[in-house]
């Protein structure tokens, strides 16, 4: 069987830590967001913890 390839799209959108949690960003953070309260717009600044159901996948794009 050949080797799986990391998926660049992937690898570009989530990041993995030290511990091996995987971290992605918040959606709707590029445009339309002057008319955000500002607390809304700090919010977008962190990271967030991938869903669980997703993690097994994302794994597998991203380490091949």
């Amino acid at each position: 069987m050949p080797k799986l390839k990391t998926h660049k799209g992937t690898k570009g959108r989530f990041h993995v830590t030290g511990n091996g949690k995987i971290l992605r960003t918040k959606c709707g953070k590029s445009h339309l967001r002057r008319k955000k309260p500002a607390r809304t717009k700090r919010l977008y600044d962190s990271l967030i913890a991938v869903a669980p159901a997703d993690i097994k996948k994302i794994k597998r794009l991203l380490h091949g």
